[in-house]
C-alpha cells in the first residue's frame, strides 16, 4: 500500500534533482526502500557541493554535513537540506512536518527528531548533526520490527547511548534482531573499553590480546560484563546435552543465572565448561572460528593423505580428515582422492568426510539444475569409490552469500542435490559447508542432516550476526602449513562437534541395516522357541522391544500404554533376556543417517498390529495414538504451554514439529518411528513376518518413500489428514479421551475441545492441525508434489504475519 507521504517524499526529490550529474531517480510508488534513501542522499550531497553524486553516505559527505554544525529548531542556512532530512524522517515513519511546510524545521520537525533520537538510544534536544542525518538516510529500523525482540533492542539502544560520540563507532539499528551492524558494534565498544584508539571491529591482536586478560567469572560486575553478556544473548539460544533450548538474558552481574547458560554453551561448542567468560569462550562468542589456535580432531585438504602424512596427522592427534570426491575439468589444483588413498587414510586409524565442489565460487554457479546434475555426479562419485549408505556428503557453497542469494540461488540449488540424491535411491544424505547463515538456511530449507561450517571465514557477512547451525559437525578455524620432514602441505584445522562420526571404512559387504535386522532375527527366531506362531511370533518381538519404555503401568510407561494396547508377555522377556538378550535401544537410519529409537517405533508398530487403522480415514483410534495422535497430542500440549512466545500455533508447528535437528516433543526422528512404526504394521497385518518386513524396509528400499507412503496410506489427502488430526484431538471416543486426558490435561494444558470455544480459539486449533500438515507434506519433500503446498501454506502464514506486525 502507497503512503502519501513518502510518495509526496519521492516525487520532491526526482523534480528537483533529476538533472543533476550522477543523480538516479527513485520509484515513484509510495514505498520506502533503499532508492528512495539513495536518492536523497545524492540530493543532500549536490546542496553540499558534491559532484558528482553518488548513492553512498561517505566519508566526505559526512565531513561536509558536520562542517555544517547541529541542524535544529528554525535552522534556514539551506531549506533544501532540511527538507531533505524532513522527508528521510518521513520514510522512516516519522512526522517531520506539517504538509506543503518541508524546508521549515519547525516545532513539530524538533518532536520528531526527538522521538527519533530516543528510539536510537542517544537521548537529547532534537537537533540533527552528521551522525544522526546518516542514520536518518539509511534503511535501518530503531523500532522492533518482526522477528526482532525488546531483549535484543535494550542492547542496541545501550550501544549507541554509551558510544555513539565516539569517532570509530557508527550509531546501529536499534530494531530487536542481531545482525552484522549489531556485531560490529559490538566489536568497536569491546575494543574501546579494552583501551584500543582506534577501534577497526575487526577481531585482531590487539582485542585478542585484550580479552585474554579480561576472564569474567561469577560474581564480577560492570560494563565487561554487560558486553559479555550481550554477546551470549546474541547467541542464545544454545543447547543443552538433550538437544533443548537454553535461553539467557542481558545483565551487568556475573551471576549464576549466566554461568548456567555459559556451561551448555561452553559444551556445544566443544570448549573448556568451566562456565567463566574466559578467552575461547569470548573468541567463540565473537567470530565464527573462535580461538583459531585451540586444539582440534578434524581436518581437511586437497593435498593427497599419504602414509607419512597420515601417521603425522594420528601422531598430533588428528582423527577426522575432510577430501573432495570429485575435482572438475580444467582445475590445477588436483584434489580428488587418489586411488588408494582411502585404504592408506583407514590403515592409519583416520576417518574420512567426504565432500563435494564444483567450482561453488559465484552466484552463477548456484541453480537448481546445476544442483541437480552435481547431486547425480557426486551419487556417482561417492558409489565409485565405495562409500556406505548413509553417509553424508557436504556440497560447498565457497563464497560469501547474501541472505537475498541463499534464499534465490543456493536453497535452489540444494532442493536439486536433494532430488537427485533422491532420484538415486537416497544412498546418501547431503550435507552443506559454507558460512553460518548459508549453512543455517539451506539446513532448514531443504533438510541438510549436517553443517561443515566455513568459520575461518569471519569476515563474511553470513558469519556476522548469526549463531552457529545447530546441527553442525566441522567448524574450519584455521588454514596452516604443515611441515613435516621434507614434506610439507596446507591443511585447515576443524573442530569436531562429534554429530559426524565419519567413515572408517568402504565397499562393506551388508546391508546397512544388517545389524538391526539380525536383531529382530534373534528375537523372531526366540518367539517360535517360546512357542508362538502366526502373526503373534511378530507381535511378542515388539511387545519384548517395547516392553520397557512402553510397557505397563510402571513409572516407565509415561505414555499410558498399557491402557492403549495392554501389557506385555512377562514370561517371553525374562525367556529372552535368560538367552541374554537385551533391548537394542537405537539404530542407524539408512536413509537419513538420524538415529532411530527403536522402542517408540515398535510400540508404534503393535499398537497398529492391535487395532488397523479406521476404515473412514478422517477418523482417528487407538492405533492412531500408538503413533502419529499421540505424539500430537503431546505437541499441543508443549504447545500449550508455550503460547506467550508463540502466540500462532502454526509458527510454532513450522520451526518445531519434526524439524530435522531441533528438539522438541514431536521431532524429526518420531515422525519417522510413528512413519515406520506404521507401515511395519500395515506390512505385518498382510501377511509378513516382522524380519522380512524390517529387512525390505531398511535394506530392500522401502523406506525410501516413507513419509509418501504413509500420508498416503493413512489420509490420502490434506483435507483428510486435518480432519483427522482434529477428530484425534477432539473425540469423545473411550481411548481418545482417556489419551486426552493423560497426555494434555496431564502436562496442565487445555483440552482443545474446550480451547476452541474461547474467542480466537477455533482458528488457533486450527493453525495447530495444519501444522501437522504442512510438517508431513514439507518432509515427503521430493517423493511428491506436495512439497509445493507446504511452501504455499508457509508463504501464507508468512505474509499474514508480516500483517499482523505491521498494525
Amino acid at each position: 500500500m502507497a503512503d502519501e507521504q513518502v510518495l509526496r517524499a519521492q516525487k520532491w526529490v526526482n523534480s528537483h534533482y533529476s538533472s543533476v550529474s550522477g543523480y538516479v531517480s527513485c520509484p515513484e510508488n509510495g514505498q520506502t526502500g533503499w532508492g528512495t534513501m539513495n536518492s536523497l542522499t545524492m540530493a543532500l550531497q549536490h546542496e553540499l557541493g558534491i559532484s558528482p553524486v553518488v548513492a553512498s553516505f561517505g566519508p566526505t559527505t559526512y565531513a561536509k554535513v558536520a562542517a555544517l554544525g547541529d541542524i535544529g529548531f528554525e535552522w534556514d542556512t539551506n531549506r533544501n537540506i532540511v527538507a531533505i532530512l524532513e522527508f528521510g524522517l518521513w520514510c522512516k515513519g516519522y512526522w517531520a512536518v506539517e504538509p506543503e511546510s518541508e524546508g521549515w524545521f519547525t516545532g513539530v520537525t524538533r518532536d520528531a527528531v526527538e522521538k527519533f533520537r530516543s528510539n536510537m538510544g542517544i537521548g537529547g534536544e532534537g537537533v540533527i548533526n552528521a551522525k544522526v542525518a546518516k542514520a536518518i538516510l539509511n534503511m535501518d529500523a530503531y523500532v522492533v520490527v518482526a522477528g526482532g525482540t525488546d531483549g535484543i533492542r535494550e542492547i542496541q539502544q545501550w550501544l549507541n547511548g554509551r558510544y555513539w560520540l565516539k569517532d570509530a563507532y557508527s550509531l546501529g539499528p536499534c530494531d530487536g534482531i542481531y545482525s552484522r551492524d549489531v556485531q560490529k558494534s559490538l566489536m568497536v565498544a569491546l575494543q574501546y573499553e579494552l583501551g584500543i584508539s582506534a577501534p577497526t571491529g575487526t577481531f585482531g591482536p590487539a582485542t585478542q590480546a585484550g580479552l585474554q586478560s579480561h576472564t569474567l567469572a561469577q560474581g564480577d560486575s560492570g560494563v565487561f560484563v554487560q558486553l559479555f553478556s550481550a554477546a551470549c544473548l546474541f547467541n542464545s539460544p544454545t543447547y543443552d546435552s538433550d538437544g533443548n533450548d537454553v535461553l539467557t538474558t542481558w545483565r551487568s552481574s556475573f551471576d549464576s543465572g549466566l554461568a548456567d547458560w555459559v556451561r551448555p554453551f561452553q559444551k556445544f561448542n566443544k570448549l573448556t565448561e568451566n562456565g567463566a567468560g574466559d578467552y575461547q569462550t569470548w573468541a567463540q562468542l565473537l567470530v565464527s572460528m573462535g580461538d583459531p589456535e585451540r586444539a582440534v580432531t578434524g581436518s581437511d585438504t586437497r593435498y593427497e593423505i599419504t602414509s607419512s602424512r597420515a601417521q603425522w596427522l594420528y601422531a598430533n592427534n588428528y582423527r577426522f580428515v575432510g577430501r573432495y570426491i570429485y575435482d572438475p575439468p580444467g582445475s590445477t589444483l588436483d584434489k580428488e582422492i587418489k586411488p588408494g588413498e582411502l585404504d592408506v587414510i583407514f590403515s592409519n586409524g583416520l576417518k574420512v568426510f567426504p565432500i563435494y565442489q564444483d567450482n561453488a565460487r559465484a552466484l552463477g554457479d548456484f541453480t537448481y539444475t546445476n544442483g541437480y546434475q552435481h547431486g547425480l555426479n557426486a551419487h556417482n562419485c561417492a558409489s565409485g569409490y565405495g562409500f556406505n549408505r548413509g553417509t553424508t556428503i557436504y556440497f560447498a557453497v565457497d563464497y560469501d552469500a547474501t541472505g537475498e542469494e541463499i534464499a534465490s540461488a543456493v536453497v535452489p540449488y540444494f532442493q536439486g542435490v536433494q532430488a537427485a540424491l533422491a532420484a538415486q535411491g537416497k544412498k546418501y544424505t547431503h550435507g552443506v559447508y559454507g558460512s553460518r547463515n548459508v549453512c543455517s538456511t539451506v539446513s532448514d530449507k531443504t533438510f541438510a542432516r549436517f553443517s561443515f561450517v566455513s568459520g575461518m571465514s569471519w569476515g563474511f557477512s553470513g558469519n556476522l550476526g548469526f549463531p552457529i547451525p545447530r546441527n553442525w559437525t566441522f567448524n574450519q578455524i584455521k588454514e596452516f602449513k604443515v611441515t613435516n620432514g621434507a614434506d610439507s602441505f596446507d591443511l585447515d584445522n576443524d573442530v569436531s562437534s562429534g554429530l559426524d562420526r565419519g567413515v572408517s571404512s568402504v565397499n562393506d559387504a551388508g546391508g546397512p541395516a544388517d545389524d538391526f535386522i539380525g536383531y529382530i532375527q534373534n528375537l523372531y527366531d526366540l518367539a517360535g522357541a517360546y512357542g508362538a506362531s502366526g502373526q503373534k511370533r511378530s507381535q511378542l518381538v515388539m511387545e519384548y522391544i517395547r516392553h520397557s519404555s512402553y510397557g505397563d503401568k510402571g513409572t516407565a510407561n509415561k505414555l499410558g500404554w498399557w491402557y492403549l494396547i495392554g501389557s506385555y508377555d512377562s514370561g517371553f522377556v525374562d525367556y529372552c533376556e535368560s538367552k541374554g538378550m537385551s533391548i537394542k535401544a537405537l539404530f542407524t537410519d539408512p536413509f537419513t543417517g538420524y538415529k532411530l529409537g527403536s522402542e517408540h517405533m515398535m510400540a508404534t508398530a503393535n499398537a497398529h498390529v492391535l487395532t488397523d487403522q479406521p476404515g473412514n480415514k478422517m477418523a482417528a483410534n487407538g492405533g492412531d495414538v500408538g503413533g502419529w495422535a499421540g505424539d500430537v497430542m503431546t505437541f499441543w500440549a508443549d504447545w500449550r504451554n508455550s503460547e506467550e512466545q508463540y502466540a500462532d500455533p502454526l509458527q510454532f508447528a513450522h520451526d518445531k514439529l519434526a524439524v530435522p535437528g531441533v528438539n522438541s516433543s514431536f521431532g524429526f526422528n518420531d515422525l519417522i518411528e510413528d512413519a515406520d512404526g506404521y507401515l511395519l504394521a500395515r506390512a505385518v497385518r498382510g501377511g509378513k513376518t516382522i524380519v522380512d518386513a524390517v529387512k525390505d524396509h531398511y535394506n530392500g528400499g522401502g523406506g525410501l518413500r516413507r513419509f509418501n507412503d504413509y500420508f498416503t496410506n493413512r489420509w490420502g489427502n490434506a483435507t483428510d489428514c486435518k480432519t483427522s488430526v482434529h477428530n484425534a484431538l477432539t473425540s469423545v471416543d473411550a481411548t481418545l479421551s482417556a489419551a486426552q486426558l493423560y497426555l494434555i490435561t496431564g502436562s496442565g494444558a487445555a483440552l482443545p475441545a474446550a480451547y476452541q470455544n474461547l474467542p480466537g480459539g477455533g482458528d488457533k486449533l486450527s493453525n495447530f492441525e495444519q501444522g501437522f500438515v504442512d510438517a508431513v507434506l514439507a518432509r515427503m519433500g521430493t517423493e511428491t508434489s506436495n512439497q509445493a503446498t507446504y511452501q504455499a501454506n508457509h508463504a501464507k502464514y508468512l505474509k499474514a504475519a508480516r500483517a499482523r506486525a505491521t498494525r
